[in-house]
């Protein structure tokens, strides 16, 4: 499996057997798989450990990769000529990273993954998963759910980006921000209240109000080098929560 950055095994073959996999396959869509089928599925996995703000995998690589989220909180996103990076995904306990690289002819990297936090995946070996899927319809349904759930994501993204809170904007910005500056473990966004407020497009005083908001939630922190993000599973779950309403169906 090639990294862009060096994983520390955690856990060996025992890893299947472990309380926090457990934890993690019963968040994902792998959960309704019988033991035995799980057990199949995981032959061969391997717990590893990633740093906060290490890469995992680059824009441009082409090795196909299945992981599953069993601590901490993976950050996916696109990076402009310029720097820039726009967040797609962020990958809580239970989500699933790379069932898009199975499938595609030919697979190359979109996008990059980086841990925000220190964080523990599963690596399961994409061989045994698509051998799986080809031979068994309850994989394959798994997966479709996933990918149906990942396209779902994606264009309600959309919505999301066009139509989010002043408080969603906010958490997104300095989501981002902070991962792009990290060095350690914690994530500080070095941004002034008025530098926040012109990046998502409100006043100043908007931008106190939420921040005071989230400070007194314990969700974040600020001071004289920005904004300390004390939790940023909570945050980026809001963030990225679609608006209500949007796109919902009848």
């Amino acid at each position: 499996m090639r990294l862009a950055c060096p994983f520390v095994v955690v856990d060996g073959a025992a890893a299947p057997l472990d309380g926090r996999v457990r934890a993690a396959l019963a968040a994902s869509h792998l959960r309704g798989l019988p033991p035995g089928l799980t057990a199949a599925l995981l032959e061969g996995a391997r717990c590893v450990g990633v740093s906060a703000g290490d890469t995992m995998h680059r824009v441009g690589e082409d090795e196909r990769h299945v992981e599953l989220v069993v601590r901490g909180l993976v950050r996916v996103h696109a990076s402009a000529p310029d720097g820039r990076t726009l967040t797609v995904r962020y990958c809580p306990l239970g989500a699933l990273i790379g069932t898009l690289s199975l499938y595609a002819e030919p697979f190359v990297m979109p996008v990059t993954t980086q841990a925000v936090v220190d964080s523990e995946l599963l690596a399961i070996r994409p061989g045994v998963v698509r051998g799986l899927a080809d031979r068994d319809v309850r994989v394959a349904r798994a997966l479709l759910h996933e990918l149906s759930e990942r396209a779902t994501a994606f264009a309600a993204e959309i919505g999301g980006s066009a139509f989010s809170t002043v408080r969603q904007r906010v958490g997104r910005h300095l989501l981002d921000l902070a991962a792009q500056c990290q060095q350690g473990p914690e994530l500080v966004a070095p941004i002034s209240q008025q530098e926040l407020a012109d990046a998502v497009g409100t006043v100043r005083e908007v931008v106190v109000r939420t921040l005071r908001e989230l400070r007194r939630e314990g969700v974040l922190e600020t001071g004289r080098h920005g904004v300390r993000i004390l939790a940023p599973e909570r945050l980026s779950a809001e963030a990225f929560r679609p608006p209500d309403g949007w796109n919902t169906g009848p």
